[in-house]
């Protein structure tokens, strides 16, 4: 599942979308998703669902330890309690599951609103703790949904910079984070991962058993709301920028430690833009 967000307009109003022209109407999109009746934005699992979702992570965490020889650097500097938003890079299909590795705490996903086409995928991926939202634009049923999640004590998982990207510098990053750290004074978490790109690249089909490593930075903290208890377009914004300072470092770490060191590009060329933007 991959996570998306968008850039937020003044005020605490929710993120536009990439054409500026503001967000669909909430309900207008989901007609045909195939999401199990009460959890069409991210409610409270059920006991059933909590039990698979643990039978799901071990297996996940299970298959990377012995397969992909995940290892985590930094997992003291997850929360034990109350909510946080877990902002890892973005650079494979593998990154999703593998940051179920940080933490035995139950995390709710952001997925894009394909994986709920089918009714089998829908069942699956919201009892694994996800829910939809539409990638590429603002998605006010989304942000709600994340809100809920995290004012419930809830962690959240939302990939930063919108959907799976390439190279070694982290691309430009949406700012719904920011917006939920700021709306509800969650720290958010921010996550190197490396090699995944290198086991699995974007467009490919093969998976192929390289070791991957998760570096997990210090939680960084919101600013607490003005006095109107209004969040400031500026906040958003500052807090966003120190993700991104904050998520490369890891992401070179990361890369280090899993044999697949970044090359940056010499001050003054021209860096590769990521794909998929």
């Amino acid at each position: 599942m991959t996570a998306t967000d968008g850039t937020p307009q003044g005020g605490d109003g929710p993120p536009q979308n990439a054409s500026g022209t503001g967000p669909a109407p909430i309900g207008a999109r989901r007609v045909d998703l195939q999401i199990p009746t009460g959890h069409q934005r991210g409610e409270v699992m059920s006991a059933t669902q909590r039990v698979f979702y643990r039978i799901v992570r071990a297996v996940v965490v299970f298959l990377g330890r012995t397969y992909f020889r995940i290892s985590v650097r930094g997992r003291h500097h997850i929360p034990a309690t109350g909510p946080f938003i877990l902002s890892p890079i973005h650079r494979s299909f593998l990154d999703t599951p593998a940051v179920a590795a940080v933490t035995r705490r139950r995390m709710r996903y952001m997925g894009k609103e394909s994986l709920w086409r089918s009714r089998f995928s829908g069942w699956f991926f919201t009892t694994a703790g996800g829910f939809p939202v539409q990638r590429g634009s603002a998605d006010r049923d989304a942000l709600r949904a994340g809100t809920e999640v995290l004012e419930r004590g809830e962690p959240l998982v939302l990939f930063p910079e919108g959907t799976r990207q390439s190279g070694p510098v982290v691309t430009p990053l949406f700012q719904g984070a920011a917006y939920l750290a700021c709306r509800t004074g969650a720290p958010i978490v921010p996550v190197g991962i490396g090699g995944s790109e290198a086991a699995m690249p974007r467009g490919s089909k093969m998976v192929r058993p390289h070791k991957m490593t998760i570096v997990v930075g210090e939680p960084l903290w919101p600013p607490p709301p003005g006095p109107s208890g209004r969040v400031p377009r500026k906040a958003i914004t500052e807090l966003s920028d120190r993700l991104a300072a904050a998520i490369q470092p890891l992401f070179d770490e990361a890369q280090a430690w899993a044999g697949t060191p970044n090359v940056h590009p010499a001050p003054g060329a021209d860096a590769t833009p990521g794909e998929g933007r």
